[in-house]
């Protein structure tokens, strides 16, 4: 078996036909989908179990108690028998050859992770194109498992955190860690469904704290590997740039405490910005909303980034 594409399940009864769909129809057909049904309360669990009934061959349905989306993949992950793993949201889907490049790139190089690009697309059918990764470093990958093939055996061992978010971070951060060879196609073949509830776009200030603990592991795992320039660049990138700019978009009261505690740990981590290395290396424009972001004016940032936008149009 080639590849095993593991889709956690809860919910989703209006969308789901079409990622499955959208997996059926690959041009690669050495495939299995795995579907974790995770205690689901409307139609999608039939909706899951009517699909491994008529592709018997191709799909397995797995039912477990409600748990979250990591502890729903950690169910299917020792039950994979691909040679590669991927990852769909159940609400999202893929362009039609999208595994059969990522894992075409996989034999040609012998990487171990394979990245594309993400195509967004809205309700009322606009869509943009989004990088897969914005910088040329190896970490640069680290968000979303959707958008990348992982080897397998690379995984020996690894789990998903449970009950937290930004738990699909940390597993792409760990993989990348591990990976001798990563490789990037420049193409937006994984399919995103903006307007949905996610992660990424939440008004819950208070539970983005939980990218710290994420963080206290990844650097302990890059500490113990002499790596600590790398831990810094997911520092400065996921937790610096990302998490407190999007914090700063919120309208959740807790958010300036939240960001505090942030700015804090960021400064506890790199108590002089100017001299860090990763910092140095990023762009002009990047730099100067980190500085914003560590020195407390992280909302005149926000302000230079939507007249950016502004002009751009």
């Amino acid at each position: 078996m080639k590849l095993s594409v593991i889709i956690p399940v809860y919910n989703v009864e209006k969308y789901l036909a079409a990622c499955v769909d959208s997996l059926l129809a690959q041009t690669m057909r050495d495939l299995e989908i795995l579907l974790v049904d995770d205690g689901s309360t409307d139609a999608s669990g039939s909706i899951a179990d009517a699909y491994a009934a008529k592709f018997p061959e191709k799909i397995r349905c797995l039912h477990v108690e409600n748990g979250g989306q990591g502890r729903a993949r950690n169910f299917a992950l020792p039950l994979a028998r691909g040679e590669f793993l991927g990852f769909v949201d159940s609400d999202d889907w893929v362009a039609a050859d999208m595994y059969e490049k990522l894992c075409r790139r996989a034999d040609e190089t012998g990487a171990d992770i394979v990245a594309c690009d993400f195509l967004e697309r809205y309700d009322d059918g606009l869509e943009k194109t989004v990088p897969g990764a914005f910088q040329d470093h190896p970490l640069s990958f680290a968000g979303s498992c959707c958008n990348k093939i992982f080897r397998a055996s690379l995984a020996e061992g690894l789990r998903f955190p449970e009950g937290l978010w930004y738990e699909d971070f940390y597993f792409s951060a760990m993989l990348l860690i591990r990976a001798k060879r990563t490789e990037y196609l420049r193409e937006p073949l994984y399919i995103y469904r903006r307007g949905q509830p996610s992660t990424m776009h939440n008004n819950n200030a208070r539970k983005n704290l939980d990218m710290l603990r994420i963080m206290d592991m990844l650097e302990k795992e890059l500490d113990a590997r002499s790596r600590r320039g790398d831990f810094e660049f997911l520092l400065i990138n996921h937790v610096l740039l990302d998490t407190i700019s999007r914090l700063a978009n919120q309208d959740d009261p807790a958010r300036r405490e939240v960001i505090g505690r942030f700015r804090a740990w960021v400064r506890e981590k790199i108590p002089d910005l100017s001299k860090c290395e990763s910092y140095l290396a990023e762009t002009r424009n990047r730099r100067i909303i980190m500085a914003l972001n560590y020195h407390g004016l992280e909302n005149i940032g926000q302000w230079l980034l939507r007249l950016k936008n502004r002009l751009a149009r």
